[in-house]
């Protein structure tokens, strides 16, 4: 198993109540049951949707019955130990509130179980002084300002903004909430779309037998994507994918559920990488050692200065090189 993959997945935890827990508020429950975690971070994930009980949101107040299934996914960061690292970084736009930054793929976001290191998190803590200090890291490191607003995978790059205090980043994480932050992608996806343009209104949870992979589920949470062609190849086609939610994956699997799977996106395209004909092709792909999606544009109200941000961030030289291959 890829250890930073395993660190950058969020953490699904699967409990049952008994008979003793009957008559328990729901919130109060997983305060008992998860180290680490208060009360009020874990009603924040309640409301928001990250909770599942007998495989339905509820509210925080519910009063749980023997015999309740309760799922729960810990969007936000554990808390976990970390130092600052002199990793270079490429800045899009920073001021005394906020930072842009244009990740580079194979870059890990948040330090995690196995993961200390050369992370986005650390080379932010470098970044914002804190050469010679370890950063204790509860929720989202704000109390360290070190507060990533929103999360990448590891192989994909692009644009993603930081926080640097509380009030910026509670500011930023509601006009994420509420839908107010323009994300845009760019993907290759396997296979020659047809129509111009589309959505997939699919609802996402996790895989019952595989809890590192995320699938369209009737049960899940609502999620949103909106895509567009930008240029056809044989065989392939180049997308602009814009996301109206942020759910783990959701591009990568909305794209599947259509047909179209990322390129070398091994995780969901069922092995459509191996089944190029053009040997050629077939092996840039493998030499990429990525998937094919960048985070090109982003746009948001700054929260102190109340201006429209918009940012965008060019695909990197491979994809670059692997899209003048075809």
């Amino acid at each position: 198993m890829d250890v930073q993959k395993e660190a950058e997945e969020n953490s699904m935890l699967n409990f049952e109540a008994q008979a003793e827990d009957a008559g328990k508020r729901l919130d109060a429950f997983l305060a008992e049951k998860i180290e680490n975690w208060s009360r009020s971070r874990l009603q924040k994930l309640v409301a928001d949707g990250d909770a599942l009980v007998n495989e339905k949101e509820s509210k925080a107040s519910y009063k749980l019955r023997a015999g309740d299934a309760i799922e729960i996914e810990l969007t936000e960061l554990p808390a976990v130990e970390f130092a600052p690292e002199d990793i270079a970084l490429e800045i899009i736009y920073e001021d005394e509130h906020l930072a842009v930054i244009n990740k580079q793929a194979g870059m890990v976001v948040h330090p995690g179980a196995g993961v200390l290191g050369g992370t986005l998190a650390n080379a932010i803590a470098f970044h914002f002084g804190f050469e010679n200090e370890k950063i204790r890291n509860p929720q989202s490191a704000i109390r360290n300002r070190v507060g990533i607003v929103h999360r990448l995978d590891k192989d994909t790059s692009g644009l993603i903004v930081v926080a640097k205090s509380q009030e910026i980043h509670e500011a930023l994480s509601d006009q994420f909430r509420n839908r107010e932050v323009f994300k845009s992608y760019i993907a290759l996806v396997h296979g020659e779309s047809e129509e111009n343009a589309g959505e997939v209104n699919e609802p996402l949870a996790r895989e019952k037998h595989n809890r590192t992979r995320m699938a369209v589920r009737a049960h899940g949470r609502n999620a949103l994507s909106l895509w567009k062609v930008k240029k056809r190849f044989e065989k392939f086609t180049l997308l602009a994918v814009e996301i109206k939610t942020g759910r783990t994956h959701q591009i990568r699997v909305h794209l599947a559920h259509i047909n179209h799977p990322i390129v070398g996106d091994e995780t969901y395209n069922a092995g459509r990488d191996k089944t190029v004909f053009d040997l050629k092709i077939r092996k840039a792909i493998l030499d990429l050692g990525r998937f094919f999606l960048h985070a090109e544009k982003l746009s948001f109200t700054h929260p102190v200065s109340k201006e429209r941000l918009d940012f965008t961030a060019p695909l990197p030289d491979e994809l670059t090189e692997f899209l003048e291959l075809l």
